[in-house]
């Protein structure tokens, strides 16, 4: 595996690869990598002669500096897993490489109605910083494909939305891979490393409170079930939960009813010992 720490570097390796017109897939990660991100990993190694990774935590989408200062460093195992799993190129920046100007930023990202519910409400401006740093890479690597974790499934939307805007000098298709899980249920999540055993284990209670949804989705309705799966999550510890919301999957329209034929999706995001953590599950 190459490791490049700077986009002429990255770049030079990149164009080797074009002139011999492999395609390439690309996965961006924020590291502390889990099975999770490996799973991406493998799903581009798969489909492509050439997978790029990239780890970097970027500061833009950070609502909390805390939050920013505490994301977890793992750069060494990460290095070692992805040799592992046959990744190509590791692109590892810092934030001078990324913003040599600043990290402010005057460009606003037309998202509509993706900032304004879910992620977009509780955190103002996420999505803003999440297309800063996703065009920036994309316009680095310009990869055929480009690899997702459902986990994330309101910022996939707003990635879709990304590429439709941006001017490309090649198509891009984004592929979403399944969220892995640990046994017990819990999405896996480089947030997961600060949380001690017996957090991680209450915060299964989100797991077992999506299955709750689904398991009576067609025998109570869609307030009730909420309300006792916000209840199942303050039971077990959570101090704050920001929503449970039951949405339409195609565009995250909260509904109270369900239709025939109608594909539903559960978003749950709530904090635990501090740790915020998301998750969310397709219902039918």
């Amino acid at each position: 595996m190459i490791i490049c720490k700077t986009i002429s570097l990255l770049k030079l390796q990149l164009n080797l690869i074009k002139e011999k017109q492999l395609s390439i897939g690309f996965v961006p990660t924020m590291g502390a990598l889990h099975e999770g991100h490996l799973s991406l990993v493998r799903a581009s190694i798969s489909q492509n002669d050439c997978t790029v990774c990239s780890i970097f935590v970027n500061p833009t989408q950070f609502n909390n500096q805390e939050d920013y200062n505490k994301y977890p460093n793992t750069i060494t195992h990460d290095i070692y897993q992805l040799e592992l799993a046959g990744c190509s190129i590791l692109f590892l920046p810092d934030v001078e490489e990324i913003y040599p100007e600043g990290i402010l930023s005057n460009k606003k990202y037309n998202l509509d109605y993706l900032e304004t519910v879910l992620e977009g409400k509780f955190r103002p401006n996420h999505f803003q910083g999440v297309c800063q740093i996703v065009e920036k890479l994309l316009v680095i690597v310009e990869p055929n494909q480009l690899f997702l974790g459902q986990k994330d499934y309101q910022q996939c939307m707003v990635i879709e939305k990304l590429i439709e805007l941006m001017d490309k000098k090649r198509e891009i298709e984004l592929e979403i891979i399944p969220t892995i899980r640990e046994k017990t249920g819990l999405a896996m999540s480089s947030r997961n490393a600060r949380l001690n055993e017996t957090e991680k284990e209450n915060a299964t209670a989100i797991f077992k409170a999506m299955v709750h949804i689904k398991n009576y989705l067609n025998e109570k309705n869609f307030d009730e079930l909420e309300k006792e799966a916000n209840e199942l999550l303050q039971k077990n510890g959570f101090e704050k939960i920001d929503y449970i919301k039951i949405c339409n999957a195609s565009d995250l329209q909260e509904v109270h009813s369900r239709k025939s034929n109608q594909k539903l999706v559960v978003l749950i995001a709530g904090f635990l010992n501090g740790v915020r953590l998301i998750d969310n599950m397709q219902l039918i």
